[in-house]
């Protein structure tokens, strides 16, 4: 199960981004996964629940979001979501279009407790 190296991947940027700002808590953590990154979401879920567990990163929350395929049309120019891995443009008709969405897997934002907050 790759989802479980992503999370220790996430987590290790994250120990390293801690590192640069010290005494920073964070408190959620936002991922970005393409629906062609090749991700179980569900098991991403569970694989930083069951890795966070007992650490010092249990309290943090992971927030997901997931982006859909998007293609263009290098001819028209059109953008469109691509359903049913149909990607030819629907405007022209287009068989060779580029996608420009949806193989994205990347930390989007990481939120910091308030410091007034902290003890």
């Amino acid at each position: 199960m790759h989802e479980l190296a992503i999370v220790s991947s996430v987590l290790d940027q994250l120990d390293e981004l801690q590192k640069q700002h010290e005494g920073a808590r964070f408190s959620k953590v936002g991922l970005r996964v393409g629906e062609l990154a090749g991700v179980d979401v569900d098991c991403l879920r569970f694989g930083f629940e069951c890795v966070v567990k007992d650490t010092h990163w249990e309290r943090l929350a992971l927030e997901i979001e997931e982006v859909a395929r998007r293609q263009r049309c290098p001819g028209c120019k059109a953008e469109f979501r691509a359903e049913n891995w149909a990607t030819a443009c629907p405007q022209c008709g287009e068989a060779a279009t580029i996608t420009i969405a949806g193989e994205e897997l990347q930390i989007a934002y990481v939120e910091v407790d308030d410091e007034s907050d902290c003890g």
